[in-house]
């Protein structure tokens, strides 16, 4: 069989992605998943933190560092396509945690990853110390011999502090620490998205809601669109409807033999 392709060569295809137009990056929570994604034709992967927690029996932000570097090996081994990591808050409030994260994913094939302006024990992090965390961890980026695309998350509109003046403040010091994308999770509407574009200079990554499509998230300008853990909860909200008509209802038409997963699961020759 043919080796895969280089981290040079996933790290320049991801880079690409975000030059024009706007891609869907799908979230697996394990390599069989990853593999399945990969296996529909999607472009990317990214990591997603309570997917992979759910797969430890954890909430998330319940996983250490090494563990996801662990997570980031299966998935890389899984699939030939380029991966971004969430590495979270980098596992830590300092610069320091921030650059070693970057360091940590991309030693085991990441291509790409996230870093948050928010610690579970610190709340938002004040914009400069959040600035400085990112500028560490694009100078951790910029030392790789391949391309690595960070991602700046501006958490304010899922950590209860819903001011999109002060997000856009936060997203422009990120830009200017030198993140390649940017990312404000929570974003509910055509709106909002618009006007966050129109504020930076960076392309930004959605989070996908139930209520737009993807034809609109890219009519606002966005470039990327991920779901989170949003397909995990599908799947195993599925599982478990199948499971409640078992034990409620003795019905056990739900079940399936595996044959449609066995074909995603296959990898090509070559």
């Amino acid at each position: 069989m043919a080796s895969g392709p280089t981290q040079e060569e996933l790290g320049g295809r991801f880079a690409a992605l975000h030059e024009s137009g706007c891609f869907l990056i799908p979230n697996p929570w394990d390599g069989g998943s990853a593999r399945v994604l990969e296996s529909l034709g999607f472009e990317a992967l990214a990591t997603t933190s309570s997917g992979f927690a759910f797969t430890l029996a954890r909430g998330d932000g319940e996983v250490s560092l090494d563990e996801l570097v662990e997570h980031v090996k299966v998935l890389a081994e899984a699939c030939d396509l380029p991966i971004s990591v969430d590495m979270e808050n980098g596992f830590g409030a300092s610069p320091e945690h921030a650059a070693r994260a970057v360091e940590a994913v991309a030693a085991v094939g990441a291509v790409g990853g996230s870093i948050e302006d928010w610690g579970r024990e610190d709340g938002i992090y004040e914009i400069g110390a959040a600035s400085e965390r990112i500028a560490a961890a694009a100078a951790a980026a910029a030392e790789l011999p391949f391309p690595f695309t960070l991602t700046a998350r501006a958490e304010n509109q899922i950590r209860g502090n819903p001011d999109l003046d002060d997000t856009i403040a936060r997203l422009r010091a990120y830009e200017a620490a030198g993140a390649d994308v940017l990312y404000v999770p929570g974003l509910a509407s055509v709106a909002e998205i618009d006007a966050v574009v129109g504020a930076v200079g960076l392309p930004l990554n959605v989070l996908a809601r139930p209520n737009l499509t993807v034809a609109e998230i890219a009519a606002a300008g966005a470039r990327r669109i991920s779901v989170g853990g949003s397909l995990a909860w599908a799947t195993v909200e599925a599982m478990g409807e199948v499971a409640r008509r078992m034990r409620d209802d003795g019905d056990l038409a739900g079940l399936r033999g595996g044959g449609q997963v066995a074909a995603w699961l296959e990898r090509p020759a070559g």
